[in-house]
């Protein structure tokens, strides 16, 4: 029992790990005659209190693991931070680079229940008569479900990332524009950098939120020219974002072309000394995008947080009937040939989103990746220091195969009894 509660202590407050059946054995290895010597250490799954290798599911759905999503939420915040400010291998210097924070929203498909703001932050009357509650789930659902436009709603989420990059492409001939830099000349002397996140609104409609910055032609490492300015970016992304559209299907005789909606929020991004800590600053933009990175639509819309089989499994799922129109919609449009690349029935629990949550330009910053890797190397580190083994005069041999998910009722029951993972008890807690 001891063991078992080391190993399940050792998820670190995962709920779902990946269950391994396999092996690792450590050698002693003459690093200058290559040969191989004892075996310092052996691992067989079997040998496990659990009988498998119990490794973290890393799933970044806070409605699917909260410990694993909390690692998410937090790697995503310093990815952030470190375009914002600098760290990670980004210069401090990009903290003087012009920036700012942007909010993308979706078009209008049909009158929702809504909380207008007035003077003052007053809330005033929704169009039905009633002044909504900030948790009232009819926040976001149609006024008229019979003539709110569901087709055209899922499909602009299919369509929301190509018209994301449609929009950095125009971004950057626009810069360019009012720089008056031929586009081709452009990277010679400036580039343009960002990291955006997607969100779901409550009407079940994806935006984005984005930091984006101009740097110098090798990105963060070099400055930018003196006619960049937060000014400038800002005037150039209203453009680009009213010119960006991309061409959707015809269905039923029915063109569609998505745009972006027109509130457009687009904010400069101060330094955290700047006008006494007035101004929108580095650590609050970090925060405010690393919190929307572990959630989908499922969070906003009360819809899934996984795939369906089959469409049937509807009538059986605890859903508001708002969600399950828009999920019924992207169903019955993937039964479309002409829309067979969009996957509409593998992505019908997204509400018909496909892309990333949390996608960035080459040279913003740091990787999700490298600071996985970082970690592992740092734990790594640590098992070596605690073994008394050198990893430079080590070989591993090493085979795993997939046994399953999940932990069973015993443990499961167990794990309950462990403290709770940094971060994941009541909320969330700040990187």
């Amino acid at each position: 029992m001891p063991a078992l509660l080391r190993q399940l202590a050792g998820l670190g407050g995962c709920t779902h790990p990946i269950r391994l059946d396999g092996h690792r054995i450590e050698y002693d290895l003459n690093t200058r005659t290559g040969e191989i010597g004892n075996v310092l250490h052996h691992l067989d799954s079997s040998s496990l209190p659990a009988g498998h290798l119990l490794v973290r599911c890393n799933n970044r759905r806070t409605t699917r693991c909260a410990a694993c999503a909390e690692v998410y939420r937090r790697d995503t915040f310093h990815l952030i931070t470190s375009g914002l400010r600098g760290g990670k291998g980004v210069p401090e210097r990009v903290a003087a680079h012009p920036r700012v924070f942007a909010t993308f929203t979706a078009p209008s498909f049909g009158p929702v229940h809504n909380r207008p703001t007035g003077q003052a932050g007053s809330v005033r009357r929704c169009r039905c008569g009633t002044v909504h509650d900030q948790d009232d789930p009819a926040l976001g659902t149609p006024l008229d479900p019979d003539t709110y436009d569901y087709e055209a709603a899922v499909l602009w989420n299919a369509h929301a990332g190509p018209l994301w990059r449609r929009f950095s492409t125009y971004l950057r001939r626009e810069v360019a524009k009012r720089a008056g830099l031929a586009q081709r000349a452009f990277r010679e002397h400036a580039r343009v950098s960002f990291a955006k996140v997607a969100e779901y609104q409550k009407r079940g409609a994806v935006h984005f939120h984005a930091v984006i910055r101009i740097d110098g032609p090798e990105g963060g490492d070099t400055p930018p020219p003196a006619w960049a300015t937060a000014e400038l970016l800002t005037d150039a992304i209203r453009a680009a974002a009213t010119a960006a559209r991309v061409d959707g299907p015809v269905i039923d005789g029915r063109a569609h072309t998505f745009t972006f909606g027109r509130q457009l929020d687009v904010r400069t991004i101060r330094s955290a000394d700047f006008d006494g800590g007035q101004e929108l600053t580095e650590r609050a933009v970090a925060a405010y995008i690393a919190k929307y990175a572990t959630k989908g639509a499922e969070t906003a819309t009360g819809a899934l947080d996984r795939p369906l089989k089959f469409l049937a499994e509807l009538a059986q799922l605890d859903i508001s009937d708002h969600a399950r129109r828009l999920i019924r919609t992207a169903w019955t449009l993937g039964a479309y040939k002409d829309l067979e690349h969009l996957r509409l029935r593998a992505w019908a629990h997204m509400l018909g989103f496909r892309g990333h949550f949390s996608t960035k330009s080459r040279r913003y910053s740091t990787t999700l990746g490298a600071l996985r890797d970082a970690r592992a190397e740092w734990r790594r580190a640590q098992a070596a220091a605690a073994a008394e083994t050198d990893q430079d005069t080590t070989l591993v041999l090493a085979h795993w195969v997939y046994a399953g998910t999940g932990l069973t009722d015993a443990e499961a029951w167990l794990a309950e009894t462990l403290a709770p993972a940094p971060g994941t008890e009541g909320e969330p807690t700040r990187a």
